[in-house]
């Protein structure tokens, strides 16, 4: 009769076993992981667009390398899922590894100070299109908050696609503090996207940095004359009229574009030039809000 008793209650354990409880138990984790290491990251980054094709991603890229090579801990994170390029930008062939002890996902060491981590880097196929809904997305970007081994940084940048849907908005809700860098090109159809940007940004209540004006002009290597391939001064008008800091203007440099195909950003290497000290200057404008 007792054995009959105790494998009753056990039945009734087995029964009333509720998934429920499990998934806001694994909620409940993440969360507090996540909370664990943004507390571990000293700024965070979010570079975001209005449109493609702005550059957004050579923007990040660049950025994370430059403030690596100052001294900088930084970490690059990458969520655009249906369009990631930032393992191309880096070379990143390989899948991610897994800490033996903690089972975190361990980022791309990329030099000492910085590590980066792409969505490209979990997948076998590179060429396998993310069919995924909102909820598969969101999910990811917490992982990448919260699974991976960032460490001690002083830099987060995240690299999200553009507009302000799914994966913009889980960045806000999962990194609060996060501050954001609106890139652009000079022509207006990009200008009216950004200003779609710049209501986001309100919106959610997300401090902005600034405008970067992106390919803002060329330098003919033959002849040395300027062409404004997308018109000028955009930026900094759309800037002033908003209210928010203007960061500069970059021209556009064929040797970002091969550098992002062998895959060495190119600030890894870049000589003085009008590219490079363009860059700089808007990198220097980004520091003096975090350290002034």
């Amino acid at each position: 009769m007792i054995h009959k008793n105790v494998d009753e209650a056990k039945k009734a354990s087995s029964c009333s076993h509720n998934p429920q409880n499990d998934a806001a138990k694994q909620q409940m984790e993440m969360e507090a992981m996540i909370k664990d290491n943004l507390a571990r990251i000293k700024n965070k980054i979010f570079v975001l667009s209005g449109k493609g094709g702005v550059g957004k991603s050579s923007v990040s890229a660049n950025l994370a390398i430059t403030l690596s090579k100052k001294g900088y801990k930084t970490g690059l994170m990458d969520v655009d899922v249906h369009g990631p390029s930032i393992a191309q930008m880096f070379n990143m062939t390989e899948l991610l590894d897994i800490s033996p002890d903690t089972k975190q996902l361990l980022p791309k060491q990329i030099n000492k100070n910085l590590s980066v981590v792409s969505v490209q880097a979990l997948m076998q196929d590179k060429d396998q299109a993310v069919i995924w809904r909102g909820p598969a997305k969101t999910g990811i970007i917490k992982q990448f908050v919260g699974s991976v081994a960032w460490g001690d940084l002083d830099y987060l940048v995240i690299d999200a696609p553009p507009g302000t849907g799914d994966e913009p908005l889980t960045v806000v809700q999962t990194i609060p503090d996060a501050r954001g860098i609106i890139v652009t090109t000079p022509q207006e159809v990009a200008l009216a996207d950004i200003r779609k940007s710049i209501s986001f940004c309100k919106t959610v209540k997300m401090e902005t940095l600034g405008i970067l004006e992106n390919m803002a002009g060329f330098t003919c290597p033959h002849c040395n004359k300027h062409i404004d391939l997308f018109k000028s001064g955009g930026g900094e008008k759309t800037a002033k009229a908003q209210g928010l800091n203007f960061l500069g203007s970059i021209p556009f440099d064929t040797r970002v574009v091969e550098s992002g195909d062998e895959g060495v950003p190119v600030m890894t290497y870049e000589a003085d030039g009008p590219f490079k000290n363009a860059f700089e200057k808007v990198v220097e404008n980004i520091l003096k809000q975090f350290e002034g």
